[in-house]
Order: structure tokens, then C-alpha cells, then sequence
């Protein structure tokens, strides 16, 4: 019996010292944990959003606009559509390792809802391929979407980019390059796009500076792995490639304008205040959405998609109020019950 217990606990040391070393020369042990986690949450948040979703909205499904199996999108718009209409195109967050379209789809349906086509893409999670390689999918994907236009019911000339979390720094990334080729050739990505047809920007509790995150704070296990991940290095830190990935650091003049929001128990919201702070000091016009620390509810991160609480409903409306002047949605085309 002895001999059983101490072989037991042999075993059980040897299991815990790979998973240790799994753990500390690789970014995925963690990734797959992360990945788990945020799909449970997108997937609480889209049931929730399910009762706010009008009836009359129809769309299409896994289109292709490359030839990996990660890079297909789906469209959204009004039933009965038969004109281009301004285009939402919406770059899912998840910390670049997790999420999916599928998690921002019902808030799509409810923005298309109010006259607008709305397209969600996705693209391959880190660490399956590494920096800048999503920026370069979200490039090929405003590529498609303009070429195939017409049948999407897209105005390739009025298209809105926008992004929550990690796909805020992907939907300012590529902004940033639409507007700035010379960024684009730092970052090894062309502009696919003129950037006359980017009419503005909506970024959601977003990072826009790496070096700015805090990585020994309560999150900085978290915030090393993803970004571990993301980069392919683990001393991100100090790669000079890696630093072109803090968009706040290039944003010009001609970036689009701008909606910015995030939450006040959210650590990321100092980030979208720092770009709220660059983009105006650059002189872009920008609409921010900020909460005084002390709001109750305390609002978290990605607190938009949350449409039973005031704030998420705030937000909605200021989204829309801002779209409705610096595009005109298609008046025939807004569907005015039920969409909470």
C-alpha cells in the first residue's frame, strides 16, 4: 500500500511538474483556458441581447472574403432591403485568442435594425498566427466587401469600422492604416481601401497601447499570456515590430471620427481615454462615452452589449445618435418596435 501511495503521488508530482513547464514555455496551456471562459461570456451576452433583437432582420451567413477557413463574415440588414445601405463592419473582440462573429451577432441585428447593413468577420485567434497577420485579414475582408458590394447591400463608399476589445485594436490599427499608408509600411500592411470610404470609427473598451497595459497588476498574468500569444514573443516588451501594434501612437489628423466608450470598473478604460486625448489633440472629432468612477452599477468591461442595464442603453443610443450625423441610415429601412 505504501509502495501504491508514494508511486500515486511519483505520478501526480511528474503530472504537475509537466503542466508547470507546459505552462512556462508556452502561451496555449493558458489560451485554451481564456478561450473557454470568453466563450461562455459571449455566449450569456448574445442570449441576453436575444430578447432586444426586432423581428425583420435577415442576412447572410459564413461568406468567404479569403481562402482560410478562419476568414468568412456574416451580413445583416432590414428584410426587404434592396439598396446599399451605410455599412457597420464589426471586428469581434477576445483578447486576440477568443471570439468569434458569432458573439456580436445579435448586437449587429439590433444596429442593422435601425437602417443600417452590419457585417460581422472574423479572423485567426493567436497564437494559430501572430501579429500583424489579423490587421492583414481585416484589410482583406474591407477589400471583399467593397468588391462585392452590391450583393451585400453595402455603400462601399460609407463603411464604419468598428471593434470591442481586441477587436477595438484591430478596427484602430486598421484605421490608422487607411488613413496613414506610412504607418501601414511600419506595420507591413497596405491599405486596401480608400480612405474616403471610411466615413468613422466605433471602438469599445479597447487597448491602444501595449506598453501602457499594466503587467504586474491583478490581471497581469492575463495580459502577459494574450499578449504572449499575440506577438509570438514573450518579450513583446522590448520588440521593436511589437511597438507599431499601440495604434495611439500613430493616429494622424485624417483618422476617421470617433465614438469611444468604456467603462469605469473596466481596467481598460484609462486606454480608451488615452486615445480619446491623442485623437483630439490630433484634432479629430470625438464623441466619448466615459462614467464617473463611483457609477452604480459599476460597469465592466464590454458593459455595452449589456442592454437591461441604463448604461448599455445609453450607450446604444448614443452610438446611433452619432452615426445618424456623420451617416444617414435609410429611413425606409428602420425597423421602430421592438428593438428594446
Amino acid at each position: 500500500m505504501k509502495r501504491f501511495i508514494l508511486g500515486t503521488f511519483l505520478v501526480l508530482g511528474v503530472l504537475a511538474t509537466g503542466i508547470y513547464v507546459a505552462f512556462q514555455v508556452s502561451p496555449v496551456p493558458s489560451v485554451l483556458a481564456i478561450r473557454y471562459i470568453f466563450a461562455q461570456g459571449d455566449e450569456t451576452a448574445m442570449s441576453a441581447l436575444q430578447a432586444h433583437v426586432p423581428p425583420g432582420i435577415t442576412g447572410q451567413h459564413n461568406l468567404a472574403y479569403g481562402e482560410s477557413p478562419y476568414e468568412v463574415f456574416d451580413v445583416f440588414y432590414p428584410e426587404g432591403t434592396q439598396t446599399p445601405l451605410p455599412t457597420i463592419v464589426w471586428v469581434h473582440g477576445g483578447a486576440w485568442v477568443a471570439g468569434s462573429k458569432e458573439g456580436v451577432a445579435n448586437y449587429l441585428r439590433i444596429l442593422a435594425s435601425h437602417g443600417y447593413t452590419a457585417v460581422g468577420i472574423d479572423y485567426t485567434v493567436a497564437p494559430k498566427a501572430v501579429y500583424p497577420t489579423q490587421t492583414q485579414q481585416v484589410m482583406d475582408a474591407l477589400a471583399y466587401l467593397v468588391d462585392n458590394a452590391p450583393a451585400l447591400n453595402i455603400d462601399p463608399n460609407t463603411i464604419v469600422l468598428a471593434g470591442d476589445s481586441a477587436g477595438a485594436q484591430l478596427a484602430a490599427q486598421a484605421a490608422a492604416i487607411i488613413t496613414d499608408p506610412s504607418y501601414g509600411e511600419m506595420v507591413g500592411v497596405e491599405p486596401s481601401i480608400a480612405s474616403h470610404r471610411l466615413a468613422a470609427i466605433l471602438l469599445f473598451c479597447g487597448a491602444y497601447d501595449l506598453g501602457g497595459v499594466d503587467l504586474d497588476g491583478q490581471f497581469g498574468w492575463f495580459l502577459r499570456t494574450v499578449l504572449w500569444a499575440y506577438t509570438g514573443t514573450r518579450d513583446f516588451m522590448n520588440d521593436p515590430e511589437v511597438r507599431t501594434a499601440s495604434v495611439a501612437n500613430f493616429v494622424t489628423p485624417d483618422f476617421p471620427a470617433t465614438f469611444i466608450t468604456g467603462g469605469n470598473a473596466d481596467p481598460l478604460t484609462p486606454q480608451s481615454v488615452r486615445m480619446a486625448e491623442r485623437l483630439t489633440a490630433q484634432g479629430v472629432p470625438v464623441e466619448a462615452l466615459f462614467f464617473p468612477i463611483d457609477h452604480e452599477p459599476p460597469l465592466q468591461h464590454e458593459y455595452q452589449f449589456n442592454l437591461d442595464i441604463d448604461a448599455g442603453q445609453d450607450a446604444l443610443d448614443r452610438i446611433l445618435d452619432f452615426l445618424g450625423r456623420r451617416v444617414s441610415p435609410a429611413p425606409s429601412a428602420i425597423i421602430s418596435s421592438g428593438d428594446g
